[in-house]
């Protein structure tokens, strides 16, 4: 009946049986069938992948090594699934609908994320003798102590290894949560992490629901809870970590906007608002789905965008020529289908798609959709619908009319611009609130820090300073020096 079966949790290092006998069913967002069955974590599941987490970080054996012999090892882990990146892929895209083409990149993306972070680790300052007017005194970066990587459902992996490997190079002790409806790279990371000679309890890897996930959160054991997700999640996690002051990063949703000024060159903007609006059928929270075109350009653009919406492939994430695949779940259909009618409701005009496609017979699917016409102040404008649907703002006037508009969001994520004056490119991209921002596509780096403002988090991952998240400083003063 399923294509993958598993019994056993990777909790402390060893595969071990779960507390309770529940079971959880993937269900393939394409058939709309089950397609694995994993043991369902619990409360105790989570007791248990703490405390070994915490006996790791007390015996000090992991967070002690140097860190070139913690990446070491994180470079043998990379070569592991690089080994199973065809495998991650797919598995991704059954469990979740990702068009396969994409899949392949994000998986083997994520690998040499990892090993871009351990290049990172070139750029920090483990330790430094600094001079004062107390004396000298030793300032040591070290590990945060206990991790909980909380990973969501719309890129299981590689939103997994963005917080995996830069907290076990800072030599905390981990324990992975992915989504208990997208477990299966999960568990191909696990067993790539039981082929190393990993100090036991360094490392767990936990899918679990909300309401364990929610326990780990709130465990006292828990030192740092980096997690990515909804603003509304967020939130509540915010919450829970300042009540107990422990260390929190958070990465949230975007209603990230593309401003396309009065000499924009259409065959630039097309293609990355293509990639842009509807990377991973939407379901992305980088996602340019405002598009702000100077009136001038407007009418041109809007067709332009709505005979590539129409043009795009729409089918069996599979099938490596599939660039729109299905919803991840029945529910997120149903939400992304209630903005398209309030979109129509609010006076926007539907320029393209809209509907579910007559083919595939089965599966969440819905057509890329283009909305024209739209104010900033109408919720499609506003509200993340985490679904493939694009809307098109005029602007009249000058690009401080478009920077104002782009900044009228609670979210402040990423962003780009499109216009082939560098200087006008420089000043928009230096004035809209964004943590990360794009001048002419839509691009994420790995070797620069990524994350946001405002309602899209707190905390930068990538880079040196995504490791950083992980470390806090220790000061010995030595004043007979």
């Amino acid at each position: 009946m399923y294509e993958y079966q598993y019994d056993k949790l990777f909790i402390g290092g060893q595969w071990v049986s779960p507390a309770g006998s529940e079971t959880v069913d993937v269900v393939s967002p394409t058939t709309e069938r089950p397609i694995a069955s994993i043991p369902k974590a619990t409360e105790a599941d989570i007791d248990a992948a703490v405390a070994a987490a915490r006996k790791a970080h007390d015996d000090r054996t992991w967070r002690d090594l140097p860190p070139a012999e913690r990446g070491k090892q994180l470079l043998a882990l990379a070569d592991l699934l690089e080994a199973r990146a065809d495998d991650i892929a797919r598995r991704v895209t059954l469990e979740m609908g990702q068009p396969m083409a994409l899949s392949a990149r994000s998986q083997r993306g994520a690998v040499g994320l990892i090993r871009s972070f351990v290049e990172a680790l070139d750029r920090i300052v483990f330790e430094e003798r600094r001079a004062g007017p107390a004396g000298p005194a030793t300032v040591r970066r070290r590990a945060v102590g206990v991790a909980a990587a909380i990973s969501p459902w719309n890129g299981p992996f590689f939103l997994s290894a963005v917080k995996v490997a830069p907290a076990l190079l800072a030599g905390c002790s981990v324990i992975a949560k992915p989504a208990d409806n997208t477990p299966l790279s999960g568990y191909v990371l696990a067993e790539a992490a039981a082929e190393l000679d990993l100090p036991p309890g360094v490392l767990s890897v936990v899918p679990a629901g909300r309401e364990a996930g929610a326990h780990l959160v709130a465990h006292p054991g828990v030192d740092k809870v980096s997690f990515t997700g909804s603003t509304e999640s967020g939130r509540t996690i915010a919450a829970v970590c300042g009540a107990q002051l422990k260390r929190v990063s958070l990465e949230l949703g975007g209603k990230s906007a593309a401003l396309a000024l009065d000499d924009v060159d259409l065959e630039t903007l097309v293609p990355a608002l293509v990639a842009g609006s509807f990377y991973n059928t939407g379901q992305a929270c980088t996602a340019l789905t405002r598009l702000v075109v100077h009136r001038s350009r407007y009418d041109e653009v809007v067709e332009a965008m709505a005979q590539a919406a129409k043009a795009m492939v729409v089918g069996d994430p599979l099938d490596p020529a599939t660039q729109i695949g299905p919803l991840a779940t029945a529910e997120q259909r149903e939400r992304v289908e209630r903005y398209i009618e309030i979109g129509k409701s609010e006076g926007a005009r539907l320029v393209q798609g809209g509907g579910r496609p007559s083919e595939p017979g089965t599966g969440y699917f819905v057509e890329p959709t283009v909305f024209a016409d739209v104010r900033n102040d109408m919720r499609i404008a506003q509200e993340e619908i985490f679904g493939p649907v694009l809307s098109i703002i005029p602007f009249d006037g000058t690009d401080d009319d478009a920077i104002a508009i782009a900044n009228d969001s609670t979210y402040g994520l990423h962003g780009a611009v499109f216009t082939p004056n560098k200087e006008r490119a420089e000043y928009v991209a230096a004035r809209v609130e964004s943590g990360t921002f794009t001048i002419n596509g839509y691009v994420n780096n790995p070797a620069a820090p990524f994350g946001g403002v405002k309602a899209s988090g707190l905390g930068r991952e990538f880079g040196a300073e995504g490791l950083e998240e992980f470390l806090e400083f220790h000061t010995v003063n030595d004043p007979k020096g």
